[in-house]
């Protein structure tokens, strides 16, 4: 097994089709298909299935995918950490963002990357922190912003800031003081993220030991159209302050803080515990945890 095959059998599950594969890589089909069959002659091992639309990964071809993801990110971060010996950061890192922060995050880091590293590249993934911490464990990203990770011995976490979750509704319909207390949420009908997003879990958390049901009436992986479903009256949703002024949708809305307890959001800077930060993930962790502090200072009036 060499690299070239690696990285082509990765190309090639990614994109699910040799012929996208090819054209990605710059090279003939033929060689890239002979590539792939070498590589599956030496593991004795069929790597994809053929379907109407392309090929999608074996079982043995899903474990080598992991492994190649690990292998191939850490052969990057080896050149980049050789190149950067002057201190310069240099090469590329794969950043993961909640929903909650990156609308507005991305455009500040974008623009801070052009500034200060101009020989770094930059690749943003949007998604919900537990899948951000999985694909952390797994090597297939370099940073991320999670809210409140699990311990997981794969995984380093450092705080950025915590965050209160209000109750987000139509306007004019939540008390104009005071907030709500954790035990008056079952009467309002609640819009949350599908079990295990981390928001939801916080919120599950607190009913089981307040002896409470809470009452979930849609399920909705979208942290926008949560608030679109809210402004239309087709419920409420418990958000942070960031979630809410994040999206630069909060016209027609109001927030009341929930207390009695308070649920508490962390929000970290997490990376792979296994693998040395090159100095490009240093900077870039440390870009992230400014600008996260930047941005939730000026949405909560700081």
């Amino acid at each position: 097994m060499d690299l070239k095959q690696l990285e082509t059998f990765v190309r090639v599950a990614e994109l699910g089709s040799f012929t996208r594969a090819a054209q990605s890589l710059d090279m003939a089909q033929p060689a890239l298909s002979r590539q792939v069959r070498a590589l599956e002659l030496e593991l004795r091992e069929t790597l994809f299935t053929r379907t109407g639309r392309g090929v999608v990964p074996t079982d043995a071809g899903l474990r080598l995918l992991e492994h190649g993801h690990a292998i191939l990110q850490g052969v990057a971060a080896a050149r980049a950490d050789l190149l950067s010996r002057r201190g310069e950061p240099v090469g590329r890192v794969t950043v993961g963002l909640p929903p909650s922060l990156a609308r507005r995050l991305t455009p500040l880091l974008i623009e801070r990357f052009r500034r200060e590293l101009p020989k770094a590249q930059l690749e943003i993934v949007e998604a919900f922190s537990v899948t951000i911490a999985e694909w952390l464990g797994n090597a297939r990203m370099d940073l991320g912003l999670v809210y409140s990770p699990t311990t997981h011995p794969q995984i380093e976490a450092s705080p950025v800031l915590e965050e209160r979750l209000c109750l987000i509704g139509p306007a004019g319909s939540l008390p104009a003081s005071g907030g709500v207390a954790f035990a008056e949420l079952p009467r309002y009908p609640l819009v949350m993220p599908q079990r295990g997003q981390i928001f939801r879990k916080l919120m599950e958390a607190q009913a089981t030991l307040s002896q409470i049901k809470l009452d979930v009436v849609w399920e909705v992986s979208s942290v926008p159209v949560i608030l679109d479903l809210v402004r239309a009256g087709h419920g409420f949703a418990a958000l942070t302050d960031s979630a809410l002024h994040g999206q630069m949708a909060s016209n027609g809305l109001a927030e009341a803080p929930i207390h009695s307890p308070h649920i508490v959001s962390t929000l970290c800077v997490v990376q792979p515990a296994s693998r040395r930060a090159t100095p490009l993930a240093r900077r870039t962790a440390e870009l992230l945890r400014q600008l996260s502090l930047r941005v939730c200072a000026v949405e909560s009036g700081q």
